[in-house]
């Protein structure tokens, strides 16, 4: 009895659990809680300072992230990278990324939803130069936000066009771990850098003499993430390195014990942890800042015209084809569920802006993009589906009865 009772209370939180949206909804109750308490009057305060404040180690000759929300960002933020990798290793093995006729149009979309954005927050920023080091945050598309949404929209997206946003968010992810490794690392520690290729050679080794992923990996993951952190190297990109040694094989074992922990823990931390932000009191005149307009301007305008725009294209010179029953207006509605970027776009804010203003800016900017790419994408698509439905009822034949006929006859 008590087993039944037990199992009919946990019935729900299994279904979200298991529901594709459930990540989504997460992170948005956790970013309007850090938004409303990090600006009440009694206990804003000390709820910002408990992210940022100072962590004094008893040993001073380990160098180690100095603060919780450094933590977060820094390790915790790794094994997000590590389920990132996996998807982005399996889908270039096997799935949608694993031929260029396949990957060709994803590759070229987020390449599209990446320049552009860019160009537009520089363009914003041009006279401003201590903020263009920003030009990275309107480039990044949050796979679970966006597929979220695409989930709450139902049939109202044509698969085809989930399975396509899907490609270029995995795409998306990975050129944004390029960016930040290339353009967001600090002084590089060329000692510590060659000792993380030595353990990442070790890792591949495991691989070579077929030893059974477990214990030993692990460790070697974490010393990897020391190192890496040690180079000056944004550390969460041992992360992916880390990935990309799994066996292909031992892919799925890695993301069954990672899942559940990255969906519902390490993001939900992150989006507490970097939204915990004071809102200029003036938001209005902040969001019309150069910051404020390069990233707001670049997530809801840049994301679904560089897609677009690249993808067109593409297809005109041949190079790509449209997937099956997919058509034009269809790639500008998914360039707007890709303008949503939050996971990726606050990271990398966290790793351009030291000046807390343009960082607080930046990430009041990239929620408000969130909620108005979210607006925008459901709103076309539930547009979309009205007109195609008074158009497939139009073109029904209208069936007259013949007098004196029952209609049973």
């Amino acid at each position: 009895m008590r087993k039944t009772i037990v199992y009919r209370l946990m019935t729900p939180v299994r279904y979200f659990i298991n529901d594709s949206r459930s990540t989504g909804v997460m992170l948005i109750v956790c970013t309007i809680v850090s938004l409303l308490v990090s600006n009440a009057f009694s206990s804003g305060g000390n709820y910002r300072f408990f992210w940022q404040k100072e962590i004094h180690y008893p040993f001073t000759s380990v160098h180690l992230p100095h603060s919780v929300v450094d933590w977060v960002n820094n390790f915790l933020m790794g094994i997000f990278f590590v389920m990132a990798g996996t998807e982005i290793k399996r889908e270039l093995t096997a799935g949608e990324l694993s031929s260029f006729k396949k990957a060709v149009l994803p590759f070229g979309a987020a390449l599209g939803g990446m320049l552009v954005p860019a160009l537009l927050f520089v363009s914003f920023n041009a006279e401003h130069t201590q903020f263009i080091r920003g030009w990275g945050i309107p480039t990044a598309t949050d796979i679970a936000f966006s597929l979220g949404i695409a989930s709450l929209l139902g049939k109202k997206v044509p698969l085809n066009i989930k399975m396509l946003l899907m490609a270029l968010a995995i795409i998306d992810d990975l050129g944004a771990i390029v960016v930040i490794a290339l353009f967001y690392g600090s002084k590089i520690s060329w000692l510590f850098l060659a000792a993380a290729a030595v353990i990442y050679a070790a890792l591949l080794a495991c691989n070579y003499y077929k030893l059974r992923f477990g214990f030993v990996q692990v460790v070697l993951g974490l010393v990897l993430w020391y190192f890496v952190l040690q180079s000056g190297i944004e550390a969460s990109i041992s992360g992916v390195l880390f990935a990309f040694a799994v066996p292909v094989k031992q892919l799925a074992i890695v993301e069954k014990y990672i899942h559940y922990p990255v969906n519902f823990f390490i993001l939900p931390l992150f989006a507490l942890a970097n939204t915990a932000v004071l809102i200029p009191p003036d938001i209005g005149g902040a969001l019309q800042s150069p910051v404020g307009l390069g990233v707001t301007i670049g997530l809801v305008a840049g994301k679904p015209l560089g897609i677009f725009f690249v993808c067109s294209i593409l297809v005109s010179l041949g190079i790509a084809h449209l997937p099956t029953n997919v058509n034009w207006r269809q790639i500008l509605g998914m360039g707007m569920l890709a303008g949503i970027g939050f996971t990726m776009s606050i990271f990398t804010t966290t790793l351009a802006f030291n000046d807390a203003l343009a960082r607080d800016t930046a990430l009041v900017a990239i929620i408000i993009s969130v909620c108005l790419s979210s607006i925008f994408s459901m709103a076309y698509f539930s547009g979309m589906h009205r007109e195609s439905v008074r158009h497939q009822n139009r073109k029904l034949p209208i069936i007259k009865m013949q007098p004196g006929l029952a209609a049973s006859d």
